[in-house]
């Protein structure tokens, strides 16, 4: 496996292999995580990761400084997934002047996640470009847990007409339901144990769903308050369409249940999507 940390070093290495499926990341690799990468293995001769923790897509009141950094353990996962490639820049390598052009995405990016952390799409996008730009693969995995960041890149990659592949991964999850996610380091033991109870009230919405229940209203605000009856800040608990994530009318199939609040300090997301 070749560690990687400047752009000319990257091209040269990737000129030998054409062939690449490649799999964005910050870092901080767990289990879902390193499911990408067996997802990504048998789809090219070359599998790239990239680790770079990206400021453009953090607010003011996000946790940059804190997100952690763990290389050599993130590298020993790498390597024991079989990748060929990890691409770890530094912010001057990726941005070696202050990036004015950036990448705008559609009005997806102002809604839900958007809503709460501006501007998070557009630094999400502008870096996911660049990187497909350095990296020139064919086709690349992103998980359905930021459920709204699969569609904004989707989206992106169809409407710049770029040769790539945007592969979705199902969520992976702990055996009692939680969602992996980085930032699942920072609950306390209790908040670890409560945790799981943001799936559970995803699961109880899917299933008035799938009963029959059209009144989408009432089942956000009634999982809005079994998360604010344990302590939980909930910013949303939303019934939308898988392909927009716009409210869906009534009857409608193919849908997604999506949720995000806050324990204690750490904001926690999650989705079911819903088949009826």
């Amino acid at each position: 496996m070749d560690v990687i940390h400047s752009v000319p070093e990257l091209r040269e290495r990737l000129r030998r292999e054409p062939d690449n499926v490649f799999v964005p990341t910050m870092g901080n690799l767990h289990e879902g995580h390193i499911e990408l990468m067996r997802i990504a293995k048998p789809r090219a001769a070359c599998t790239v990761v990239s680790i770079f923790v990206n400021r453009l897509q953090f607010g003011p009141r996000d946790d940059f400084d804190r997100y952690p950094r763990t290389l050599q353990a993130d590298c020993d996962k790498l390597r024991g997934a079989g990748v060929d490639v990890v691409f770890v820049p530094d912010e001057k390598a990726i941005y070696p002047e202050p990036q004015t052009y950036v990448v705008e995405p559609s009005d997806l990016q102002n809604i839900l996640e958007g809503a709460h952390r501006p501007g998070h799409f557009r630094g999400v996008s502008t870096v996911v470009l660049k990187l497909f730009n350095l990296v020139s693969p064919h086709a690349a995995i992103f998980g359905k847990k930021d459920y709204q960041q699969y569609l904004v890149l989707r989206d992106m990659v169809r409407q710049f007409a770029l040769p790539i592949e945007i592969t979705p991964a199902e969520t992976v999850r702990a055996p009692d339901g939680l969602a992996l996610s980085s930032r699942n380091g920072y609950l306390s033991p209790d908040e670890r144990r409560e945790a799981p109870r943001l799936y559970r009230v995803l699961q109880e919405v899917e299933s008035e769903l799938k009963a029959g229940m059209h009144d989408y209203q009432r089942l956000e605000l009634h999982g809005m308050s079994m998360l604010a009856d344990k302590g939980w800040k909930p910013d949303y608990v939303t019934v939308r369409r898988r392909g927009d994530l716009q409210p869906p009318l009534n009857g409608e199939k193919d849908l997604v249940v999506l949720a995000a609040a806050r324990l204690g300090r750490t904001r926690l997301i999650d989705n079911i999507e819903v088949d009826r």
